[in-house]
């Protein structure tokens, strides 16, 4: 391999990998495995013979997509054995909003949430198409199947993600939202938490089994409300609480002694806040 053609396929990657990164890791929910998949991208990049390919920007999606629909299979068997619920890993998107997408679609922590209960196949569809608006016969090619297929593909994951998923409200409001409830939980303002909450609001708590962490999400006003107040006097104690642009909304980042402690993102619907999303898994806010 010669200087000036490792050259070019270098540019070519570093041109391509804002993009491969959004697929993996809307694919993957994981930051740190996105990272790590772009980087097996390069690798098969680096020696594979690319006078031969007449698309580098299409072998290079192909390529990523594969990996993390593989990747993905792989990660369901591993959360099998996670302790307690399993969030995604939150990704900071105050510089880049669409994370390299043509939208910042397939990216809100409800939306990966509901995500989830796709078929590996059905994601990789759903988020080249809705993220990063791919032809239908393109995602044909990297799927290795049919147009038609595709198009089944993309409707019946539309229908799960959007289907199950209340009207959100504005991104103004969600911020209130979550400002207000900051507020309430911190001062010990039961009665202002409980005018803040859906009838069926949800604490959900990601720790991985860490000491103090809710292995169970917490479900109905009155038990969160409980949860809130017993875990008040020592979780907010020190705590630092900084907003940020996470998954494309507002997000709070919880600190102690400088070192991030943990996430908190709400989902809120029409009705008011509907899940409580607690990210304190430390393996999880490396990448913040």
């Amino acid at each position: 391999m010669d200087t000036q053609d490792l050259d070019d396929a270098t540019a070519i990657f570093i041109e391509a990998r804002p993009r491969l990164f959004g697929i993996a890791y809307r694919m993957l929910s994981s930051a740190s495995e996105a990272e790590d998949l772009v980087q097996e991208v390069w690798l098969r990049w680096q020696t594979t013979d690319r006078s031969v390919v007449h698309n580098p920007g299409g072998f290079l999606t192909t390529t990523a997509t594969r990996l993390a629909i593989n990747a993905l299979q792989s990660a369901r068997v591993r959360r099998e054995t996670y302790i307690g619920p399993w969030l995604p890993e939150p990704v900071d998107t105050g510089a880049d909003p669409y994370l390299g997408a043509e939208r910042g679609e397939a990216l809100e922590f409800a939306a990966l949430l509901l995500m989830e209960k796709l078929t590996p196949n059905e994601r990789a569809a759903y988020v080249l198409r809705e993220a990063f608006d791919y032809p239908y016969g393109q995602i044909a090619e990297i799927l290795d199947t049919t147009e038609p297929a595709v198009r089944q593909l993309v409707s019946r994951a539309r229908k799960r993600v959007t289907g199950e998923r209340r009207a959100p409200v504005s991104a103004e409001a969600q911020r209130e939202l979550l400002t207000a409830f900051v507020a309430a939980a911190r001062s010990g303002d039961m009665a202002a938490l409980e005018r803040l909450f859906a009838v069926d609001v949800r604490s959900v708590s990601d720790g991985n089994g860490a000491y103090q962490v809710s292995r169970h999400a917490v479900v109905g006003p009155l038990r969160v409300i409980n949860f809130l107040t017993a875990i008040a006097p020592w979780f907010w104690a020190d705590v630092d609480v900084e907003f940020a642009a996470l998954n494309g909304g507002d997000a709070v980042v919880l600190r102690r002694g400088g070192a991030i402690y943990g996430v908190l993102a709400v989902t809120a619907g029409p009705d008011g806040i509907e899940q409580l999303l607690w990210m304190v898994n430390p393996d999880k806010l490396t990448a913040l």
